[in-house]
């Protein structure tokens, strides 16, 4: 399993339709969840992945300070192939970039609610009182911080 880690700029062609085509199957078309996924934060992300021989495998944005929320944000987590760790520790990885490229402190998240205790094991804790809707989801606010 490679991990690769580009900003959009650096991406390809191929790349990019590849994290657009997985985003989709999972957001889209397994959640049942009309969005807009091309939301125009891609352009200021970083674009973290783990990919084989079959593609990409799990993938995250990490946008900068600003972007979403006053703190760096990670998001569009997701897991082609569950179960099998890649997506925490590709969280792991998303929080040692922003910690690098961005001298984040802390990290802000919309995390979806039934998704809690997966960014709990990742060092996020929950700050929103209650549940709140994006799409027709329930979501809660999470953030991480520097120990």
């Amino acid at each position: 399993m490679e991990l690769v880690i580009k900003k959009f700029d650096e991406l390809s062609a191929d790349e990019l339709y590849e994290i657009l085509r997985a985003r989709s199957a999972v957001f889209v078309v397994e959640q049942n969840c009309v969005y807009q996924d091309l939301d125009g934060k891609d352009k200021a992300a970083y674009h973290l992945w783990y990919q084989d021989e079959d593609g990409i495998a799990a993938y995250i944005r990490v946008l900068p300070m600003g972007v979403s929320f006053s703190d760096c944000s990670i998001g569009r987590v997701i897991s082609l192939r569950r179960r099998k760790g890649l997506a925490s520790s590709l969280m792991a990885e998303g929080i040692r970039l922003a910690r690098e490229k961005f001298g984040a402190e802390s990290i802000r998240i919309e995390a979806q609610s039934y998704a809690q205790k997966f960014y709990e094991y990742c060092g996020f804790r929950r700050i929103s009182e209650g549940e709140f809707d994006v799409d027709g989801i329930p979501h809660v606010l999470m953030l991480w911080e520097k120990e």
